[in-house]
């Protein structure tokens, strides 16, 4: 579950501005300040099916954005690149091998994005 709550935090940096406005209050009561769906609706003034349906469609929307866009997929390959480039530059001494493998994730990340 909190890998899940995390994804949609993620997806929500990432996709927020293309939500509405009440679509952004939503997720982010619920997801990210961990009100119940009663607490958001009793906030919002809607009923608890209103926060439920429009939860349910704006974590499609997400998760759709995500499918074709890709940015948050993107951003773990990178951020897992990076990790291995500092475990290879970490190595002493470092050796060609390694350089070839720091210079390769470089240019994976810098040209082909």
């Amino acid at each position: 579950m909190l890998e899940k709550i995390n994804r949609l935090n993620y997806l929500f940096d990432f996709y927020g501005n293309l939500l509405t406005d009440k679509q952004q209050r939503v997720i982010e009561m619920y997801y990210k300040d961990d009100f119940s769906l009663a607490e958001v609706a009793e906030h919002l003034n809607i009923s608890r099916q209103a926060v439920y349906d429009i939860l349910s469609r704006t974590v499609y929307a997400l998760e759709n954005w995500e499918k074709k866009l890709k940015l948050y997929t993107s951003y773990l390959q990178r951020k897992e690149d990076g990790l291995k480039a500092l475990e290879l530059l970490a190595r002493r001494p470092l050796q060609e091998e390694d350089l070839n493998k720091i210079k390769e994730i470089v240019r994976r990340n810098m040209v082909e994005n």
